[in-house]
């Protein structure tokens, strides 16, 4: 769905003020005084005001790490290169950092607290989905899960880094892939270990019957598990 054109100018107008505000009522107003707006029509595009302009700013990242990833060539990194890669690409998506640290202060409000789980797990999706998995299992969601989680506490990180050229974080994103990789590794093990077949046989048994969700025609499912290739 494209977005309405009015409210990109909204979000472009509003970041200035982001730094020194936060995304607040008084962000919004401004934004809607800059942009010449009638507040009637604003509050149209913008039910929840300036909250509604983050959430845009985290999605219009999405949308820029996507077409980013289609133009960069994946075809001689393995998967945890890729996905690392899509890590980087994310955040080399952010006009704005000021404007993310204010955004993970209003995620992270209980009340808000949905809103910003699913906006991340929307950027797993993405990284999952762009590059090209068709998991129909309980992969599908543990893949967007465990990379939710990664992808989370990278951006927390990130926040924090002060190294030059973000080269910090670059190394904590490598430490994060590794970590799920030996995770995988070790699931793999326990799950064929003869030993353990009554557990697992039955847990594996439920676990394929849960399938993923309907998926619009342009999208496709991802791989479930982390395994180089």
């Amino acid at each position: 769905m494209q977005t309405d054109p009015v409210k990109l100018q909204l979000l472009d107008a509003a970041l200035p003020h982001v730094a020194f505000d936060g995304w607040s009522p008084a962000t919004f107003d401004a934004a809607v005084a800059e942009v010449g707006l009638d507040p009637a029509h604003a509050a149209t595009l913008c039910p929840r005001g300036s909250v509604d302009l983050a959430i845009l700013s985290h999605e219009q990242g999405d949308a820029a790490m996507i077409d980013a990833m289609k133009a960069a060539d994946l075809s001689d990194m393995r998967y945890s290169e890729k996905v690392a890669h899509a890590i980087r690409l994310r955040l080399a998506a952010v006009p704005d950092k000021e404007a993310v640290r204010r955004a993970t202060a209003l995620f992270a409000l209980p009340h808000m607290s949905p809103d910003g789980a699913r906006l991340i797990w929307g950027t797993a999706d993405a990284i999952w989905t762009a590059l090209g998995d068709t998991s129909d299992d309980i992969n599908w969601y543990s893949k967007r899960a465990t990379l939710s989680a990664v992808y989370g506490t990278v951006v927390l990180y990130w926040l924090g880094d002060t190294s030059p050229d973000g080269s910090a974080t670059d190394a904590f994103i490598d430490r994060r892939i590794a970590d799920v990789m030996q995770f995988e590794k070790v699931k793999a093990q326990l799950r064929d270990n003869p030993l353990l077949k009554p557990l697992t046989g039955p847990l594996g048994q439920l676990a394929a019957r849960v399938k993923a969700p309907n998926r619009m025609p342009d999208f496709n499912d991802l791989p479930g598990v982390w395994r180089e290739q």
